[in-house]
């Protein structure tokens, strides 16, 4: 929408063609005149107006008249339009979005109707599509280690048509035909996996090209390649990516800015031109906020200023929007922006998909009450997709589409919906709304109650059957017949459909994207910073053990030494490219977004990340030369500094364009990194200094010429050894020092090499982001959105079970407490006839009722300095203001309120859940004052936030629940039992199987997830259920099994508090006794009290407020409620809804309640348990243990790709290094042989450590909320995730072990294997527990990977290869024996050569060299392989301690 920009026209066309468009249209009806120009005009005003006039076209549309805050008119560029002049702007014209939108875009389209110029339109026929998927079912759909592999060689014998595929062909669109109509607002409803989201994409022109599609999508009778769909229509998913760094404002900005004006500009050109011959003079303000919002590259638009104002996100403008991590803006918010950020834009149709996810009703209403306004006015063409819509809302609509199953069940006019359902025998009862009869209708579980025909029998009617029915109805028969007439292209506006691929020119997007990374630079500059500290840090290192005292140019080894320091420098900078590998994938989802929607091509994108991180290269490369190259006493000429410093600064750039483009090839974090670790791995074996050139296989030279560190490693030994330092020649030999070294190790003599490998280098760069632009450009994000686990379960097994509904004791009475009669009533009605309940299955598990109090409760965060800087002055924002209330067993409580209210903020600082922040009050349980300890093993909370661990099944997640709260009194067997009864409460079974997966990439699908959410909550058979926008993000069906599963906690005499934003009117009715807690925006209650029945209670007291607007018959009451206390209706009716609450005779009750229930019970005891946690150390081990076994077993990214990874390195360094363990004869053969077990640890050891990262990470955030539910400690977790690496860690080294060992050709001793794969196997274990360790201080994985690149830098250095250990300066050999890779070469080494009795070249033995060059001694090997022991045992301890202490997870 844009709404209020109706200018619109093909964004090919520019200011020239302008008349070409739109003046052919109906000539302008000069009657009409703006009120202003009717009235007496102010003299100077007119005056103003009148030189407007005379300018040319182009001028005249840059310039407008504006009123100043002070009354004064006064001419202005609008493209410079300051920040307060545009919001005085949007003020004046929307002042109180509610009310003053339509009058608004009234105005705008009475402008354009006065002159004659028509709107462009657009019709969207869809007609016999079918949409078709291809998935594995059952066991198969798991992503096991097995699985993985079979799949794996399936597909490569399907690609060969040797087999044929194993594949179940599914269907998700079953021949579906209809036309969405412009000015008609169209509602797609439709219970959830019934196809809306494929039906949306579909006709935005965005399907998922792995999909099976047939059938044609037209709009005004043109096929989708006859223009850019992605641009005439704007697709809103439901899905929230941003990038958490920006701020709602920003966020829009660049929205706006990417996708431009459309032919706002056009339309106005053509606007004024009419408007200047009839002599209108339009309305000052108007005419501005239309030029302003037509003019493009605008870095804010006023159009954003505007958006903001109706979508109501005033408020949050200026505040970050936030991840997982960072702090931001609330769920229900973050849905509004993703709606915003398309309709800022030109787009003339709108798809949007369950926009109304987090928000209140009331919010939802003006939200799709604003896109009707626009709709309706500006004969704009709109299908929303909405969960749960409440009535007055599903009224706001004109058509709905009914979509089951992927049939389509109705379309048509709203008013004859229930006229289809009343022929097929069905009728709507009073006080249901009709959205949710709609969806129930259909359902085998629900439809039975709505059955009106009592002299027939009831049977199921399946969708099918209503299809048909619905082509024999009238309203079928007219769709039928509208779609068999061709829509008449001629009648389509030229402006309507788009056929300019990008919304702005090149130049525009290009400032656009330079502007926002340069923005996400400043404000993740913590990381530049850290990586230039770390610089300083290897710099000053190196400087300091290369130091020019200890370094002597007297003979070859000497040499030697300065080429390990050279290869130091080299190392650091590749290294140091490896951060741009997790920079660049956090803001992938984000960019394939914006790409897809066609908001800039990927060059745009990918230019800015390079170019404005050159500058900071030059910083980067400048530490490290500036400070190193005299200090460690390099050829003192600074022609030859300056040579180096350029080498360095094209392998740096070099390297970042390498891991760029490994990350948008990789898109995951552990893909990427093992595919980083294999590229550095070959680029540094092959770079001439781990092997040298002379001995290189033949078969693997190819790698060696096109490894670009071997031309960065020889463009700096050129510069340094072709020196006048080196060029003196010693006694019996006949060359200069410097070319005798060059030889010694293989490297090139020629000074042209230089010039040669910067060349090369320079090459290397292009080619790489070449790659990086290509991978963004072509590639899709890795993972479908599809559910990971499809049951195989017959449908007939699936249905009707709700009668089962778990009994929990009372603690009142020693038999179980029945649901009430008229729950059982209402979920017998739920039934199929054919479905009965024979037994009574329950399952007593007791209980200790308890109440909740809180009295004068306040909450507040720090300023944030956004809000400092425009201007607030306070150091703290207080979100709760003192609230006061009490929560009783057997009621349920809702805690309502418009977004930002600062519900789930009251209900985390009353369930103990914020980790900052300050807050007072006092807070009590049964009368005593509570102690989170002992609170969490009593209370369950259900979070917003879906999180559960990915890759563990619907089934095992609540067995894992259950398992550690329920107390060591249920036995296993009952344990189960309740398991299960819960499933049949929540209505799980049919996904038992299904994986979990991660929200908005794979698995379960965000209704089965909040339904897991409150499952895992009640298995453990709290006391006190907290539960968080519960029915957020649900169908209507869905909603009320999650309120019929609340209902009956309620009922058993529990206290729960549930946060709704969206209640339907049974919803909000659906409790006897209900109590309310309405909270106001800035966190103050307005209403706590009971509803009762048909919301009487809550209506009185509102209604006897004078000026509140009385209720209307058959609305629903928690919207009105929601609307009548908003901060529009306070202004307007100039009161404070807090105040009137406190002065009221409610207010004094609660008062006297609270004081009642925070004095203990006579006789009754505080909180007390014998242990913290509800099971045993060694149980909780288990548990942990037993969840971690699945989550690896089923995560092939991690465990297979390691695996695999793993063989192929292995491989490749076996016939790189082939046989050279055999014979040792030279120097030479020694260093490479000891070169492969350098490069084996050190890449194997990295590449565990990265991959670790993010699966280490994923799973902290579910440890923080199972951790956080009192369900083990931090130890038990930290021991199974050290644990389930052993044996994955014990193959990988066995596999690579005897690999490699057969291939380099070692000796066959046993002593000798044992040994390498002892070493070989503790090595990987510490380097995969350092990586979870460096997880375990960070916030997050990204921050981890740069911190433990930090210490690779390290160990490479002090490992003994590089500089052994005899040659460093005393003060720093302390570090080689505290570096762990130092210890793992010293082992290797040792047991390999320690012992043999070879003679070199030079006449000693090869245990004799070892011991005087490296300092490795055969019989030290029992001491060596006790401290790398003891490293892994550290690095395992320290993330343990970690992960206890430390706390990222901010709310």
């Amino acid at each position: 929408m844009e709404s209020g920009h109706p200018y619109r026209a093909d964004s090919g066309l520019r200011r020239g063609n302008s008349s070409r468009i739109f003046s052919s249209n109906a000539a302008a009806d000069h009657q009409f005149f703006s009120p202003s120009s009717q009235g007496q005009d102010d003299d100077e005003e007119a005056l103003k107006w009148a030189a407007l006039e005379k300018l040319p076209t182009y001028d005249r549309l840059r310039k407008g008249i504006l009123t100043t805050s002070t009354g004064e008119a006064s001419e202005v560029e609008v493209q410079n339009l300051g920040f307060q002049e545009r919001k005085n702007l949007v003020e004046r014209l929307v002042n109180v979005a509610e009310e003053d939108n339509e009058k608004f875009l009234l105005k705008l389209r009475n402008r354009i109707d006065r002159v004659g110029i028509h709107v462009p339109t657009i019709e969207v026929r869809f007609e016999h599509l079918n949409v078709e998927a291809e998935a594995y079912v059952g066991s198969r759909a798991l992503p096991t280690f097995f699985n993985f592999s079979i799949n794996m060689l399936e597909g490569f014998l399907n690609y060969l048509h040797i087999l044929s595929s194993r594949k179940k062909h599914l269907w998700i669109l079953k021949d579906v035909s209809g036309i969405i109509k412009p000015s008609r607002m169209t509602l797609l409803l439709g219970p959830p996996s019934s196809g809306k989201t494929t039906l949306l994409l579909a006709l935005a022109g965005k399907l998922d090209h792995a999909l099976k599609f047939s059938g044609r999508v037209t709009y005004n009778g043109h096929e989708m390649d006859e223009f850019v769909p992605q641009r005439t229509a704007a697709y809103i998913s439901q899905h929230d990516l941003h990038i958490g760094e920006m701020t709602v404002r920003e966020t829009l900005a660049f929205s706006a800015r990417c996708q431009g004006v459309g032919t706002r500009y056009d339309m106005l050109a053509e606007l004024s031109r009419r408007e200047k011959e009839a002599g209108i003079k339009p309305d000052p303000d108007i005419d501005v906020f239309m030029k302003a919002a037509a003019t493009e590259g605008q870095e804010t638009s006023v159009v954003t200023d505007y958006i903001i104002k109706v979508l109501g996100l005033e408020v949050c403008a200026d505040t970050v929007v936030g991840d997982e991590m960072l702090r931001g803006i609330s769920g229900g918010q973050k849905k509004r922006v993703t709606t915003g950020e398309m309709l800022v834009g030109p787009a003339n149709a709108l798809f949007m998909d369950e926009i109304s996810t987090g928000l209140d009703s009331s919010t939802t209403y003006h939200i799709v009450n604003s896109v009707k306004q626009y709709v309706h006015i500006f004969e704009g063409t709109a299908l929303i997709s909405l969960l749960q819509p409440a009535p007055e809302t599903y009224d706001l609509f004109d058509d709905i589409i009914l979509l089951s199953d992927g049939e389509i069940v109705y379309q048509g006019p709203r008013e004859n919906a229930l006229l289809f359902f009343e022929y097929m025998g069905f009728t709507c009862p009073a006080r249901k709304g009709v959205a949710d009869f709609l969806q129930e209708v259909t359902s085998i579980k629900d439809q039975m109650q709505y059955w009106a025909r009592r002299d027939v029998p009831y049977r199921f009617i399946t969708v099918k059957e209503f299809a048909v029915a619905f082509q024999s109805f009238h309203e079928g028969r007219r769709l039928e017949n509208e779609l068999g007439v061709p829509f008449d292209k001629s009648k389509s506006h030229p402006a309507a459909l788009t056929s300019k691929k990008y919304g702005v020119n090149t130049r525009e997007l290009c400032k656009a994207c330079f502007s926002r990374e340069f923005l996400l630079m400043k404000r993740n500059s913590f990381v530049y910073i850290f990586k230039f500290s770390q610089l300083t840090i290897m710099a000053v290192i190196a400087m300091t053990l290369f130091l020019r005292t200890e370094m002597h140019r007297d003979s070859v080894p000497d040499g030697g030494i300065y080429v390990g320091a050279m290869f130091f420098i080299v190392v650091v900078i590749m290294f140091n490219g490896m951060a741009e590998i997790a920079l660049t994938l956090v803001k992938l989802p984000v960019f394939f977004k914006h790409r897809d929607l066609l908001f800039f091509p990927a060059w745009t994108y990918a230019l800015p990340t390079w170019i404005l991180k050159i500058p900071i290269t030059f910083i980067e490369v400048a530490i490290m030369v500036f400070i190193t190259y005299f200090v460690i006493g390099f050829d003192p000429s600074v022609g030859r500094l300056f040579k180096q410093y350029l080498v360095l600064l094209f392998t740096n750039q070099m390297a970042s364009g390498l891991f760029r483009g490994i990350a948008a090839v990789g898109r995951s974090m552990v893909v990427a990194n093992t595919i980083g670790s294999f590229v550095l791995l070959l680029l540094f074996a092959l770079g001439g200094f781990v092997l040298s050139r002379d001995n290189i296989k033949k078969w693997w030279i190819w790698g060696y010429w096109t490894s670009p560190m071997m031309y960065a490693q020889n463009a700096v030994v050129v510069n340094e050894f072709l020196g006048k330092s080196w060029s003196h020649v010693l006694p019996y030999s006949m060359e200069p020092l410097g070319v005798e070294i060059l030889k010694s190790r293989g490297f090139f003599t020629e000074a042209y090499w230089y010039w040669l490998a910067v060349a090369a280098l320079f090459g290397f760069t292009l080619l790489y982001n070449l790659l990086y632009i290509l991978a963004l450009a072509f590639l899709n994000p890795l993972g479908k959105p599809q559910q990971a686990g499809l049951s195989e379960e017959p449908q007939s097994n699936k249905v009707g079970r709700m009668g089962e509904a778990t009994h929990l004791m009372n603690p009142g009475s020693s038999s179980s407490l029945h649901t009430r009669a008229e729950s059982i009533d209402e979920i017998g009605r739920s039934k199929s006839s054919r479905f009965t309940c024979n037994k009574q299955s329950g399952v007593i598990l007791p209980f200790e009722p308890h109440s909740i109090t809180f009295d004068k409760v306040m909450y507040a965060v720090d300023m944030p300095q956004e809000m400092k800087s425009h201007g607030v002055h306070e150091d703290k924002l207080v979100l709760l203001k003192g609230v006061s209330g009490a929560f009783r067993p057997g009621v349920l409580t809702a805690l309502m309120g418009i977004s930002g209210a600062g519900k789930t903020t009251m209900m985390d600082v009353l369930a103990g859940r914020k980790t900052g922040g300050y807050i007072e009050g006092n807070i009590t349980i049964s009368g005593y004052p509570k102690k989170q300890e002992t609170f969490a093993r009593i209370s369950g909370y259900c979070e917003q936030t879906d999180i559960h661990s990915p890759h563990i099944t619907v089934y095992e997640s609540l067995l894992y629940s259950a398992w550690l709260r329920l107390p060591t009194e249920v036995d296993t067997e009952t344990r189960k039992i309740f398991v299960e009864e819960v499933m049949e409460l929540v209505e799980l079974n049919p996904l038992r199987q299904a994986l979990v997966g991660l929200p908005g990439v794979n698995g379960l699908s965000t209704e089965q997830r909040k339904r897991l959410t409150i499952a895992v909550e009640l298995v453990a058979n709290p006391s006190i259920i907290f539960m968080d926008e519960p029915t957020s993000g649900l169908d209507a069906r869905a909603a009320a099994i999650v309120m019929r599963t609340v209902r009956n906690t309620v009922d058993t005499g529990r206290t729960v508090v549930c946060t709704i934003h969206q209640p339907s009117i049974d919803i909000f009715e659906a409790f006897d006794e209900l109590q309310l807690f309405l909270l106001k925006r800035g966190g103050e209650e307005i209403y706590v009290g009971p509803l009762g029945r048909h919301s009487c209670h809550l209506i009185k007291y509102f209604e006897g407020i004078e000026g509140v607007n009385k209720i209307k018959d058959g609305y629903n009451p928690a919207t009105w409620m929601l609307e009548v206390t908003g901060a529009a209706e306070e202004i307007a009716l100039g009161v404070d809804f807090a105040e009137i609450y406190r002065s009221s005779e409610l207010y004094r009750r609660n008062r006297a309640l609270i004081k009642d229930l925070s004095t203990p019970a006579p006789c009754s005891k505080d909180l007390h348990f014998s242990t913290r946690y509800s099971r045993s150390f060694f149980t909780q081990c288990l548990a942990c243990l037993w969840k971690q076994h699945w989550s690896y077993w089923r995560n092939p990214p991690y465990t297979a790709v390691r695996f695999l990874t793993t063989t192929l390195i292995g491989v490749i360094f076996g016939t790189m290094f082939w046989d050279i363990g055999s014979k040792i004869t030279k120097r030479q053969d020694l260093f490479n042989a000891m070169g492969s077990m350098y490069a084996a640890v050190l890449f194997l050891g990295v590449q565990n450590a990265a991959s670790v990262q993010p699966v280490v990470a994923v799973e902290r955030t579910v440890f923080y909320r199972e951790r956080a539910a009192g369900m083990y400690s931090a130890l038990p977790y930290a021991l199974a995730q050290v644990l389930i690496e052993l044996p994955y860690v014990f193959v990988q080294a066995a596999v690579y072990g005897v690999i490699v060992y057969s291939m380099i050709g070692f000796a066959w001793t046993f002593p000798k294997f044992f040994w390498y794969l002892y070493f070989m196997y503790f090595t990987l274990l510490y380097f995969t527990f350092y990586g979870m360790m460096t997880v375990s201080v960070s916030p997050n994985h990204q921050i981890a990977s740069i911190i433990s690149a930090a210490f690779y830098g390290i160990w490479n250095v002090f490992s003994g290869y590089v500089i052994p250990q005899s040659r460093m300066p005393v003060w720093w050999r302390w570090n080689s024996w505290i570096c762990p890779v130092f210890w793992t070469l010293n082992g290797l080494v040792s047991s390999q050569f320690g012992d043999m009795k070879d003679r070199l070249e030079t006449g000693e033995t090869v245990d004799q060299f070892v011991r005087a060059y490296f300092n490795f001694k055969h019989d030290f090997l029992g001491p060596v392989a006790s401290v790398i022991f003891g490293f892994t045992v550290l690095f395992a301890i320290t993330f343990a301690i970690c992960i206890k202490l430390f706390n990222f997870q901010k709310r």
